[in-house]
């Protein structure tokens, strides 16, 4: 063991001095040495761009001279009404459901695609049979299946063109028979009547049925959940305006204040949507007491530092907005941003959703002790163009009324998942044609997705011509030589996902128009019997064809405007304030396009092939 006498230094001074171990560190602390001993110039802060200067001053509005004080303290007392009532379109008015958010409420539909006789949803089919196949005893499953078994069509039958002209569909078809259950139908049975049994038909043992009987209860009640669909009658949808007309009611001191939604066109539901009924209520809900806060500024991205030597923050240009002398909201939000954005504040209010309130009182103290009672901007009388109005409810269809100060909190989701459109409308002008076209561009397949509407109506169309080639017509013997180099022609036709919109006159008046669903012939060459009509295969243009009597369906000619509209019928999902999942199908519209043109002509000379 080495001596520990050797490592010890008596002298440290010595061995620094002559290096004695180099390994030995010293550390010492760097310190900044300044040029001079004034610091009276670096303290002066001196302004090297006067112009800089002078351009802050401007905005931070120091040239103007006012002598108002800045806001310390406000107290305000606000009312609510909660909302009480629903009404959809010229339904009998029902109580309003907290339970949904108001989009499903308004824009739920039927699933019109659960047709158990044809077109069905054989997705939604399979999973109702499957689920109950799995709570039932297994002897059973087999007799279940041959019961409410699918069917596979006639593959030589014009009626099940829809289920056999389409490959994906008839494959699925030709898996499903015979090995799985139809659920919709034992679903449609256990609805129809309440004495109506899940073993209807078949035979069990008695000691079983308790458990059938709570397997289809359960089948029900689980499907029933999983879809949010509108009472018989009490559906938003106004099909001659391809949008959504519904009301809500709040519960005010004098009557019931109604709102109504005359245009929602669907996806994004929100208070600028609504209008206030001039024959309703003019009220205000109770009050609630009293609070105190203290004003806030209000910040928003590129508003203007308040800070002398602080620069905003560069993500938002305001240098790249363009504004024309005639864009007068531009020029407005412009000014405020950076004119007057640091003289609003905010004062936080707490309200409940799904409630229309309203400020009766705000008295706000400034920094000099003066007590200031404010009043709504909005004021006035709500036809006056003068008025000053934000996050306010117009009064439709009034004049020289006061304008009514209510803000309404709708009970609304920020946000919701959208599925593929299973139907795509676009509704077109056509000049050359002098008529509207209703064009599919996606349809509704039996498989329950949706599909490009012209794939759709070629293979439909092919179908029906290889039916009447193997019926005999069509393809018998060779074709005549041309006699002349050209040929008469009276109409051509038109792919078959495009369906006509004429003019019509609205009945009792001799000017006004709108436009009437129409049909296009099936024209198949060398077919000998009657000339069928091509009909729609979405349900938002089918509207009245499958009621007995059908009906005429009629568009107002102001809803399809030059650049077109487009209407998809999507599913939608989200999750409601208790976390309740909540799951419709909706019907939503926008502006389409532009004009286009189909290529119906008559009366034409078409050159022929001379051979």
């Amino acid at each position: 063991m080495a001596d520990a006498k050797q490592y010890r230094i008596d002298d440290m001074a010595a061995v620094l001095d002559k290096r004695l171990l180099p390994s030995i560190t010293v550390w010492n602390r760097l310190e900044g040495r300044p040029r001079t001993v004034e610091f009276g110039r670096a303290l002066k802060a001196e302004v090297r761009d006067a112009l800089w200067m002078l351009t802050r001053q401007w905005q931070m509005g120091e040239f103007r001279g006012d002598d108002a004080g800045s806001p310390i303290l406000a107290r305000f007392q606000v009312s609510d009404a909660p909302l009480t009532g629903y009404q959809a379109r010229d339904a009998a008015p029902v109580g309003y459901d907290p339970t949904l958010p108001l989009e499903a409420t308004v824009e739920r539909r039927e699933l019109a695609l659960l047709d158990a006789a044809g077109l069905g949803g054989l997705d939604l089919r399979l999973m109702l049979g499957r689920r109950f196949l799995k709570l039932i005893p297994s002897p059973y499953r087999a007799a279940f299946i041959g019961r409410y078994g699918f069917e596979l069509p006639a593959d030589a039958d014009a009626a099940d063109t829809e289920r056999v002209a389409h490959l994906d569909v008839w494959s699925t078809l030709q898996a499903l028979a015979g090995r799985a259950m139809d659920g919709l139908l034992l679903y449609r049975h256990l609805k129809a009547s309440a004495t109506n049994r899940p073993w209807d038909g078949l035979t069990v043992l008695d000691a079983d049925k308790p458990e059938l009987l709570a397997a289809g209860v359960s089948l029900v009640s689980w499907f029933d959940a999983m879809f949010e669909l509108p009472p018989a009658g009490e559906g938003a949808w106004d099909p001659p305006r391809l949008e959504h007309r519904f009301a809500v009611t709040a519960g005010v001191s004098d009557g019931d204040k109604r709102l109504v939604a005359e245009e929602y066109p669907g996806g994004r539901l929100d208070w600028t949507a609504f209008s206030i009924d001039p024959g309703g209520a003019r009220g205000s809900g109770g009050l609630a007491p009293a609070s105190t806060v203290i004003p806030t500024g209000t910040r928003f991205d590129g508003m203007p530092n308040t800070r002398w030597w602080a620069f905003e923050d560069g993500r938002t240009n305001l240098g790249d907005i363009r504004a024309d002398t005639t864009d007068l909201a531009r020029l407005l939000f412009i000014e405020f941003a950076l004119v007057y954005g640091n003289d609003w504040f905010t004062i936080p209010v707490a309200l409940p959703v799904g409630s229309l309130a309203r400020v009766e009182g705000l008295a706000v103290t400034n920094v000099f002790g003066e007590r200031l009672w404010i009043e709504a901007a909005g004021r006035g009388e709500d036809d006056d163009w003068t008025r000053w109005s934000m996050f306010t409810l117009d009064i439709a269809g009034v004049d020289r009324e006061p304008a009514d100060t209510s803000l309404l909190v709708a009970p609304t989701v920020p946000q919701t998942a959208t599925s593929l459109p299973l139907e795509d409308v676009r509704f077109l002008r056509d000049e050359i044609a002098n008529m509207v076209w209703g064009v599919e561009q996606v349809v509704p397949l039996a498989t329950g997705v949706g599909r490009r509407g012209a794939e759709a109506a070629a293979e439909t169309l092919a179908h029906r011509t290889r039916l009447v080639e193997e019926a005999g017509g069509g393809g018998g013997g060779a074709s005549p030589e041309p006699a002349a180099p050209i040929r008469y022609e009276v109409m051509n036709t038109v792919p078959e996902n495009w369906i006509p919109f004429i003019p019509v006159h609205v009945p009792g008046d001799i000017r006004e128009t709108q436009l009437q669903r129409a049909a296009m012939p099936r024209l198949i060459e060398g077919d000998p019997s009657p000339i069928e009509k091509v009909r729609p295969r979405t349900t938002l243009l089918r509207e009245g064809l499958d009621a007995v009597p059908a009906v005429a369906y009629y568009v107002h000619e102001e809803e399809v405007p030059r650049a077109g509209t487009q209407v998809q019928l999507v599913y939608q999902r989200t999750r409601w304030q208790s976390g309740k999942v909540v799951l419709w199908l909706a019907a939503q519209r926008q502006t389409s396009r532009g004009e286009s043109s189909s290529g119906l002509a008559f009366d034409q000379l078409i050159p022929t092939e001379q051979v």
